[in-house]
């Protein structure tokens, strides 16, 4: 094999390494920077630019490089280009053939020069005026369109100054060498179309991530901003969970990947309380369905009121003692007044209920009080009664098990949709964060081993956010103090996983997260 063929035969195996790379690469800034160092190596060019079409139709550099000046700018460097982006016609409208890569696009065609000190038609004071800055002699070009697979030219690729390989001279680009960097620029396109196509399915995958948490947020006002701050506390504690390096979740590690998949299954967590009834979810008090029931009793109370002033004066007309008449009216209207602030009181749902408050409630029920027809009703209907008696919150049996439900919509909702590989456990990760290390979470019943780390994160995660919440309707913002409390009770009686509970505290998670998202009064700690 001859010294020549042997060059192109390098020439073609690197440029179908580049081709490989380019299509497996995932990193933006990356790809950009393989394209022009792949294109380099091929023609053995000292320096190049890759300048990309942006929105407003300009020619933008995306990454320049030169080698012997040590020049890298853009693509994975932290270097930005100052460079301003290039116009592809005049202020009238007329095309700009003055350069070499305007001129590349607008005639859709590579454009090959020997040497730019002795070439026509193009203007290359800017380059005249580098090289006189710089010590610099640029001499050879070729700039070479890229174009999608739909044949729009997307960009361009320049290259400067190929170098003999021996003798290390400046040389033409030959044609061999356009044919190999056209083929490169080709699948360049191709490779930046689809990774900016990748890009933006997963940005519309991302909205309507959002779109769907902030509905649910917005469904409700009881639980409003939920969605939002829950996938912050899950990243939070997940990332400290990934820095450990001792005890059992030193074994604990998340890819970018990994962590995108949570912070999705994070967003995502209650999507089934799009199945949950307005009133359900918005019970902030015992007696709430469309309206709080509570100002109904409050207004039989004073019917009853009324017909003890009604009888006071009916036992003076027959007779009965003036002041013992006005006595008995006073204590009957206290203790209608004591029994209308006790329903009210309790009606709130933020204490609980004891026994002998209870049945305090079922007594003060068959209070009676009569309509305007005439017809005698208890003070209280047994559903109001049975509200009013629940222990603790304002929700009964029966209306937990509709929000409790939830998480069971959730797991159906997000098992239907055909997640790629990356996501296949989003359904896991959300429909976990109701489950119990102990085994009496729902709604599954697992236990600590049959639950991922990632979905013990997030159970932490939404039981922090919703003690820590400063707009639930139905209590005052809790101290962080008290939530790390009752969290640290929750770690002891198996509710939560004690190990994540001890990263939580250990890397300060809790801290982070208050002096970013909560009132300086809730911040004790």
């Amino acid at each position: 094999m001859s010294k020549k063929d042997y060059s192109v035969f390098t020439k073609i195996s690197l440029l179908n390494e580049v081709g490989i790379a380019l299509s497996s690469e995932k990193n933006f800034s990356s790809l950009l920077e393989q394209i022009l160092i792949g294109a380099k190596q091929i023609t053995n060019a000292d320096g190049g630019t890759l300048y990309l079409l942006n929105a407003d139709k300009k020619l933008e550099m995306v990454v320049v490089q030169t080698n012997s000046l040590d020049i890298h700018l853009g693509g994975n460097t932290d270097k930005p280009i100052k460079f301003k982006p290039l116009n592809l016609y005049h202020d009238d409208g007329t095309p700009d053939l003055s350069m070499v890569v305007t001129r590349a696009v607008i005639e859709d065609k590579p454009v090959n020069i020997i040497d730019a000190y002795n070439t026509q038609g193009y203007d290359f004071s800017g380059t005249y005026e580098f090289d006189k800055n710089t010590g610099y002699h640029s001499q050879s070009f070729l700039a070479v369109p890229m174009k999608n697979h739909e044949n729009d030219i997307i960009g361009v690729l320049q290259l400067i100054n190929a170098m003999d390989p021996d003798t290390k001279e400046i040389i033409p680009f030959s044609e061999q060498d356009q044919h190999l960097v056209e083929s490169l620029a080709s699948q360049a396109a191709v490779s930046i179309s689809h990774k900016q196509l990748i890009d933006s399915w997963n940005e519309l995958f991302n909205s309507l991530v959002q779109l769907i948490a902030t509905a649910i947020d917005e469904k409700s006002p009881s639980t409003s901003g939920h969605c939002k701050r829950l996938p912050i506390i899950t990243m939070l504690l997940a990332d400290a969970a990934h820095k450990t390096d001792e005890g059992i979740l030193k074994d604990f590690s998340m890819t970018d990947e990994d962590r995108y998949e949570l912070e999705v299954a994070a967003w995502l967590h209650d999507c089934g309380k799009l199945t949950t009834p307005e009133y359900v979810m918005d019970k902030s008090t015992k007696l709430e369905r469309l309206i709080d029931r509570i100002d109904m009793v409050d207004l039989r109370l004073e019917i009853m009121k009324h017909e003890a002033e009604i009888e006071k004066y009916s036992s003076i007309a027959e007779g009965v003692d003036k002041g013992k008449a006005n006595s008995t009216y006073i204590d009957k209207v206290q203790l209608l007044n004591e029994a209308g602030e006790f329903l009210r009181r309790h009606n709130k749902g933020g204490e609980f209920m004891h026994d002998d408050d209870i049945q305090k409630v079922k007594e003060l029920a068959k209070l009676e009080w009569t309509d305007s027809e005439g017809v005698t009703h208890p003070l209280l209907s047994d559903d109001e009664t049975n509200n009013l008696c629940i222990v603790k919150g304002t929700l009964s049996d029966e209306e937990r098990e509709i929000i409790n439900n939830h998480i069971v919509a959730t797991i159906k909702m997000l098992s239907t949709l055909p997640f790629p590989k990356h996501l296949e456990n989003v359904p896991e990760y959300a429909g976990g964060h109701h489950e119990r290390v102990d085994g009496k979470g729902f709604p599954r019943g697992l236990v600590k081993d049959e639950m991922s780390v990632q979905a013990r994160i997030m159970a932490i995660a939404d039981i922090f956010e919703a003690l820590t919440a400063r707009d639930r309707p139905y209590k005052d913002p809790m101290k962080l103090s008290q939530s790390v409390s009752i969290l640290k009770n929750m770690s002891e009686t198996g509710h939560i996983d004690a190990d994540l509970f001890e990263v939580f505290i250990n890397q300060a998670v809790h801290i982070q997260y208050a002096q970013a998202h909560l009132l300086p009064e809730q911040n004790d700690m």
